[in-house]
């Protein structure tokens, strides 16, 4: 596996293998970090000039799942299966309810959305999040890797030719959704080039791999296989020199509201939502002598306790936390882990707990 490596002022140098990585931490020259992805990396604690050969990221978008690859001229930098974002239409839904609920109880309240779009060109709330959450990863990922050219399976849009030969363009989600991903990857200063998908087909059987149809499998050959295709067509590399990939999860924050949607006994709207908790920003990847790497969640305000989740699945660990007692790593947007391979995940299995929480402490 290669390692990304930042210098200290944050420039985005070659990414380096993992016996290199191991060196410099004993001689004291770099340090470990994580990024907004929660994914490692190297940072030197002196300056290095940059010599940087051109590396590539190929995206394969998709509707629950999507893949991304980074490549070089030989070698093969990471692979992330992200999960689509999916919340935002019943999110959208509930708020409209809430609106129309809310204004019915205040009549005099007039309707305020005719000028909530004034000057904006009109994007799907969906739409938005699903094709920002893509430029949003490739940008963290420039912070880490000099990235030069990104390659995207061109989604072909169902549109219907009409008046002027452009009628239901700007209608249809998907059109407007990769037009305006297109358009925020050329502003990163990124080189953007367009594959169909039949060319993804075709490119995977000149390099001789193999899709499987298990979508929800996390291995290479779910979604990476055909993100490595494409930026392997514009870097030049020859074959996958590594297969392993990082699982992504977008962090869902519950923004603050007024009070629940439903009362509890007694007619009594409680407090809901917020992104701090007692100081600590939720979805902190801490690490608790306890419960080992967990994020933070909501509190108690009688109790002055955190909630802590588990890092992977997201399930609640305990609601009786104290601030005090959890060792803040990072803030991070995305959950996300190396998926272990198979004789790893055997060994895992048959470790007792103490052991398997202090080999992740060990890795943070």
């Amino acid at each position: 596996m290669r390692i990304p490596v930042v210098d200290c002022r944050g420039v985005a140098l070659m990414p380096c293998t993992s016996a290199k990585a191991r060196q410099l931490f004993k001689s004291g020259h770099a340090r470990p970090k994580r990024n907004r992805l929660g994914m490692f990396f190297v940072q030197l604690r002196y300056e290095q000039e940059p010599n940087n050969q051109p590396l590539v990221v190929g995206v394969d978008p998709g509707s629950a799942f999507e893949g991304l690859s980074v490549v070089g001229t030989h070698d093969t930098v990471l692979h992330l299966m992200v999960e689509a974002p999916t919340h935002v239409k019943d999110a959208m839904e509930t708020r409209r309810t809430m609106r129309r609920a809310r204004r019915n109880r205040k009549w005099r309240r007039p309707m305020r959305s005719h000028n909530r779009l004034n000057r904006r060109k009109r994007i799907p709330p969906s739409t938005r999040s699903r094709w920002e959450a893509k430029a949003r990863i490739v940008a963290h990922l420039t912070h880490i890797l000099p990235l030069t050219d990104t390659v995207i399976e061109d989604v072909q849009a169902v549109t219907r030719n009409g008046k002027g030969g452009t009628w239901n363009r700007s209608f249809s989600p998907v059109q407007v959704g990769k037009d305006h991903l297109y358009r925020l990857l050329a502003d990163m200063g990124l080189q953007v080039h367009l594959k169909q998908g039949w060319g993804t087909k075709q490119l995977r059987e000149k390099y001789g791999l193999k899709k499987t149809k298990q979508k929800a499998k996390r291995s290479f050959e779910s979604h990476c296989v055909d993100s490595w295709v494409l930026a392997a067509s514009e870097s030049g590399a020859e074959k996958p020199t590594c297969q392993r990939l990082w699982y992504v999860i977008g962090a869902v924050l519950h923004r603050r509201q007024l009070h629940r949607l439903q009362a509890s006994k007694g007619g009594v709207r409680k407090p809901y939502g917020g992104t701090r908790s007692l100081g600590l920003k939720r979805g902190t990847l801490v690490y608790h002598a306890t419960y080992g790497l967990c994020t933070v969640g909501g509190f108690d305000r009688k109790k002055q306790t955190v909630s802590l989740h588990a890092d992977r699945t997201n399930t609640r660990l305990t609601q009786g936390a104290k601030p005090a007692t959890c060792n803040v790593k990072t803030w991070v947007a995305w959950r996300s882990w190396l998926v272990p391979q198979k004789e790893r995940k055997e060994r895992l299995c048959f470790l007792p707990m103490t052991e398997v929480r202090d080999l992740h402490k060990a890795e943070f």
